[in-house]
């Protein structure tokens, strides 16, 4: 039929085919019998392994973005708690190195105090315990501060001892703390007692880093039998030492031609740079007393002036 004309023809009657329900029908029927087929005598059974093998390389390119996706949020968890795990196990190695350290002077004070303990079970002179709270501001001088004064019973010119020896004298006393000259403070004097030789001497202290930063035993003649190591004691001469407490300890000997006195130089025993706990004796002798003006302690003169 030519376009554009009025020609037409009807459709083949017999041309339409099946309709759709009847398809449904027959293709549910066959789907029907081909299960039950398969279930009964297993038809299709290499048919489906044969289609799973082909299709198993698409399976498993198709399922690689989702297990790399997988293994790298598994990766990043994992190394977030590696790292959370890495901070906890610092975090216990400070603590623990710090209750290490803690411990370590606990047992260190412990035996200072058993020491102290001991030295005070064998000392016949009253004596009562005390603890360093801070050095004094005074940059020219060797003193520390403790936490017992007046009220407690401290005397001026009271020794300080710690667990090894000798280490200063009170030499200012206020109601709650007192203030200890150190061995080393270049105005204090202590009488010592050489016990290889016998011989008595008076050592100064010697704050001077390159002279061992402790003490002087001056006024020795060049001649004099002391050698280095000797121990130096108190000879308790001047009244307020006990006699017998270890006091120094010489390092060196310097003797000159030019000079009638040996310099010798000695590192005290007790610990003068880090003491914390000490122990203060009741002065063997009562301090002297000031002396009083001529005006004061004469009370005639004044009526004599008139």
């Amino acid at each position: 039929m030519s376009l554009g004309t009025l020609e037409r023809s009807a459709p083949p009657f017999f041309k339409q085919g099946p309709s759709a329900l009847s398809k449904l029908a027959l293709y549910s029927a066959l789907a029907l019998f081909l299960m039950v087929a398969d279930v009964r005598f297993q038809l299709t059974g290499t048919v489906r392994q044969a289609v799973a093998t082909i299709l198993y390389p698409v399976q498993w390119l198709m399922l690689q973005p989702v297990e790399f996706v997988a293994q790298g949020s598994g990766y990043f968890q994992s190394l977030k708690a590696a790292q959370e795990d890495a901070d906890a196990a610092r975090k216990q190695m400070t603590l623990m190195s710090q209750r290490s350290i803690q411990a370590e002077q606990l047992m260190q004070e412990n035996a200072r105090l058993r020491q102290l303990l001991d030295l005070r079970t064998r000392l016949e002179t009253p004596a009562q315990a005390a603890q360093v709270l801070y050095d004094t501001a005074d940059p020219y001088t060797r003193r520390v501060v403790v936490d017992q004064g007046r009220v407690a019973g401290v005397e001026l010119g009271a020794p300080v001892l710690d667990e090894k020896g000798v280490l200063g004298q009170v030499t200012r006393v206020h109601p709650f703390v007192s203030e200890v000259t150190l061995l080393i403070d270049r105005d204090q004097a202590i009488p010592v007692l050489n016990i290889r030789t016998g011989v008595r001497g008076v050592a100064y202290g010697d704050p001077v880093a390159g002279h061992a930063g402790g003490m002087e035993l001056r006024f020795m003649p060049a001649n004099a039998d002391i050698q280095e190591g000797d121990l130096l004691t108190t000879s308790g001469v001047d009244g307020l030492y006990p006699p017998g407490l270890p006091v120094a300890k010489v390092v060196r000997v310097e003797r000159r031609a030019d000079s009638a006195f040996a310099r010798i130089y000695c590192a005290p025993i007790a610990g003068v740079q880090g003491a914390r706990h000490v122990m203060l004796l009741k002065p063997a002798a009562e301090p002297m007393p000031a002396r009083p003006e001529p005006d004061a302690a004469l009370p005639g003169k004044k009526g004599a002036r008139k």
